[in-house]
């Protein structure tokens, strides 16, 4: 496998993760791409906390090429009410699979981390250069100092072993797949759920937390998916890269199109006693822009198309 060649389509690709957010729609794309030798594992027949059991599954399974996008995550409830949780087991999840990579000599990893690395009040759009240079939203710093771990683990790596390991960091994401609980999911899908069923029960109103003035930018996951498969081909650095649309809107914003999207025509109403985290959090995505890279949906788009999905799965979607 030669870097900036495309991987042979029997390439073996593990994919950690393969059933949450990203990994699924990573996977499809792999799948839609022509890949024939994925390999994959739920967490109840694999718990990547388990040292042990992690290398067993990396040795009889020995990958050409791991995908990391296996994590606990959550929305800004989750992160602020159980940050120990988000702490340990994030790095517990990535270290036993990078440790394990080593362990089989895989030469190619794309480890997925989070824009909430940043500085909570880093200038603007959020240059991959910006990272360590100031204080963390509190609200989720322990799932960000995991995950700047991890790319001190994917550096470290390319350093002592010469792997051809890199890490890239999505802005948030939304699609098929996601979590809809109301509290512990992220922001869209929570509010797409809770207006839902505000159209379903013929509300007058919908209350949103916090002010609904921070900025946030949300990539489909599809083009994540695109977009990570492109990078093992054509990108290889110890720096991280972000992965993004390169646009925002304000939280309110948000609220009104999927409102107008699912059809509810009530009132939106703020909780400013609920926190806002970050003020706003966009990234810069000129470097992957410059490699030939470009987001494909728009947000409009995406969330009509996570709006069909959830209507059609939703007696089976993932409320935890």
């Amino acid at each position: 496998m030669q870097y900036g060649e495309p991987l042979e389509k029997n390439t073996r690709i593990y994919v950690a993760g393969h059933k949450g957010l990203a990994g699924s729609a990573i996977w499809r794309h792999l799948e839609d791409e022509g890949f024939d030798d994925l390999v994959g594992t739920s967490s109840s027949d694999l718990d990547l906390r388990d040292r042990s059991a992690v290398f067993d599954f990396m040795r009889a399974n020995r990958p050409a090429v791991v995908v990391d996008a296996a994590a606990k995550v959550g929305g800004i409830h989750a992160n602020d009410t159980f940050p120990a949780a988000f702490l340990s087991d994030n790095l517990q999840i990535q270290v036993n699979i990078m440790d394990a990579a080593n362990d089989v000599d895989v030469d190619r990893l794309l480890f997925l981390g989070s824009s909430c690395i940043y500085p909570k009040f880093a200038s603007q759009p959020i240059k991959e250069s910006s990272l360590l240079t100031g204080e963390l939203e509190p609200t989720n710093d322990a799932y960000a100092i995991a995950k700047i771990a991890g790319i001190m683990q994917v550096q470290a790596s390319r350093k002592q072993y010469g792997r051809r390991w890199i890490s890239a960091m999505p802005t948030n994401l939304y699609g098929p797949g996601d979590n809809f609980h109301p509290e512990n999911s992220h922001v869209l899908p929570a509010l797409l759920r809770r207006i839902h069923q505000a159209k379903v029960a013929e509300a007058d109103e919908v209350v949103i937390w916090g002010s609904g003035t921070p900025l946030r930018e949300f990539l489909y996951v599809d083009d994540l998916a695109e977009a990570s498969l492109f990078l093992l081909e054509h990108y290889d650095s110890p720096d991280t890269i972000n992965v993004g649309v390169g646009e925002d809107l304000s939280i309110h914003d948000l609220a009104q199109l999927i409102a107008d999207i699912v059809g509810f025509e009530g009132r939106l109403l703020q909780d400013p006693s609920k926190p806002d985290g970050t003020p706003r959090k966009l990234l810069d995505v000129s470097r992957l822009n410059e490699l030939g890279w470009h987001a494909k949906t728009g947000l409009r788009d995406g969330i009509t198309s996570t709006y069909r999905w959830y209507l059609e799965n939703i007696t089976s979607v993932r409320t935890k």
